[in-house]
C-alpha cells in the first residue's frame, strides 16, 4: 500500500502518518526502488491502534508509552488514569451546566444584571444596588463587588456578600453624599460627613477582611485612581475609622 491507501484505510490523513513517522510511533516502511513507502497490513493495524488510542484523549507521548509495552501492562494504568480524568472532566462540566441553567433562569426573567453572570450572593446584593441606577459611585461600586466576585476565593466571597447585604439599607444616603464629592477638592468639608457615613454603613465584620492597600500597584491603586479627590479622601477617611473601631490598626488604612 502506499501511503495514501494506507491512510484512507485507517481513516486519516497522510499528514497525520508523516507526523507519526517523525514521531516515532510509526516505524519507517521499506521503500520500493522508485523512492515510495510501500505499507503492509502490521503497519496498517499499529496505525488504527495509534488512531483507537489518540480517540480515547490519550496524548501522543501517552500513546508512545503503550506502544512501548507490547504486553499492554502500561495500557491498562493509562486508561484508568483517563477514566479518572474523564470522570473529573464530567463533573466539572455538570457543575459549569448546572450554573449555567440557573443563569439562564435569571436572564429569562429580565434579572440578570449587566455584570453578569456573577455568583448568587452577589446577584442579591446587586438587586438593592440596582436601585439607584442614577448615582455614579453605585455604578463603580458593582464594577468593583463583580471583579471582587472573581477574584476573592468562594468561602471568603460568600462571607463578603453577606456582610455587604448589611450596607444596603444605607446605600442611598452614602451614594447621595460620595456623589455630592464628584467636583470637590479633597479638603472639603463634607468629606468628613461622607466619610463617617459610609464608615458607620460598613458592618463590624468587614474588619475581619484585608483592606486595601494603595502603592502596591494592585486593586486599591486601580479603584482610587479612578475617584475624585474628594472622594477618595472619604474612602481613606471612612477606612482609617473602620480601622480605629476594629482595633485592628493604628490609622495606616486612612494614609
Amino acid at each position: 500500500m502506499r501511503i495514501g491507501e494506507l491512510a484512507a484505510l485507517v481513516g486519516v490523513t497522510p499528514r497525520a502518518v508523516r507526523h507519526y513517522h517523525h514521531l516515532g510511533l510509526l516505524p519507517e516502511p521499506e521503500r520500493r526502488p522508485n523512492g515510495y513507502r510501500e505499507y503492509g497490513i502490521r503497519d496498517a493495524v499499529l496505525l488504527a491502534r495509534v488512531r483507537r488510542l489518540t480517540e480515547l484523549g490519550l496524548g501522543l507521548d501517552e500513546v508512545r508509552d503503550v506502544l512501548a509495552d507490547d504486553e499492554g501492562r502500561e495500557l491498562v494504568e493509562v486508561l484508568e488514569e483517563l477514566d479518572a480524568d474523564l470522570a473529573r472532566q464530567e463533573a466539572v462540566v455538570r457543575e459549569r451546566r448546572a450554573r449555567l441553567a440557573g443563569l439562564l433562569g435569571e436572564a429569562r426573567a429580565g434579572r440578570l444584571t449587566a455584570e453578569g453572570p456573577v455568583s448568587p450572593e452577589l446577584a442579591a446584593l446587586l438587586a438593592g444596588v440596582g436601585e439607584l441606577p442614577d448615582s455614579p459611585m453605585a455604578v463603580k461600586d458593582r464594577e468593583i463587588l463583580a471583579l471582587l466576585d472573581t477574584v476573592v476565593p468562594a468561602g471568603e466571597r460568600a462571607r463578603l456578600m453577606g456582610l455587604m447585604h448589611e450596607v444596603a439599607g444605607s446605600a442611598r444616603e452614602v451614594y447621595g453624599l460620595l456623589d455630592a464629592l464628584a467636583d470637590a477638592p479633597a479638603d472639603d468639608p463634607r468629606v468628613e460627613e461622607a466619610a463617617r457615613a459610609l464608615a458607620g454603613a460598613l458592618p463590624a465584620g468587614i474588619g475581619g477582611f484585608e483592606l486595601p492597600v494603595e502603592g502596591s500597584g494592585g486593586l486599591a491603586d486601580v479603584f482610587f485612581a479612578d475617584l475624585a479627590p474628594a472622594q477618595a479622601a472619604a474612602v481613606r477617611r471612612a477606612m482609617a475609622l473602620v480601622a480605629e473601631r476594629s482595633g485592628e490598626g493604628d490609622g495606616h488604612g486612612g494614609e
